[in-house]
């Protein structure tokens, strides 16, 4: 079993910044993907960002000018940076960490922290 914890979440006011963090913990294989998600009222979870054990970076093309993603690999830990905040980015956002054990992918999902964008 894998823990996900995030942190970081708040109220900021629009322009303002935010980061988002996300560890990894228990019988951890190789966490192949660490993303975020996030999911706002009356909507479906999408994804905001994702990066693979190697570096590589997806992201919802919406955000990739205000939003990085970045992984430390030796401590699982995931972080979310989020500049120029909108209202429309209100919304709890999830880790989510996709961990290869004995040859099998296992995806795990923490909490959500919520994020609101107002003045």
């Amino acid at each position: 079993q894998v823990q996900v914890v995030e942190s970081g979440g708040g109220l900021v006011q629009p322009g303002g910044s935010l980061r988002l963090s996300c560890a990894a913990s228990g019988s951890i294989g190789t966490i192949v993907n660490m993303g975020w998600y996030r999911q706002a009222p009356g909507t479906q979870r999408e994804l905001v960002a994702d990066m693979t054990s190697d570096g590589t970076t997806t992201y919802k093309d919406s955000l990739k000018d205000r939003f990085t993603i970045r992984r430390d690999n030796a401590k699982n830990t995931a972080y979310l940076q989020m500049d120029s905040l909108k209202p429309e980015d209100t919304a709890v956002y999830y880790c989510n960490a996709k961990n290869l054990y004995f040859m099998r992918t296992y995806d795990y999902w923490g909490q959500g922290t919520q994020v609101t964008v107002s003045s």
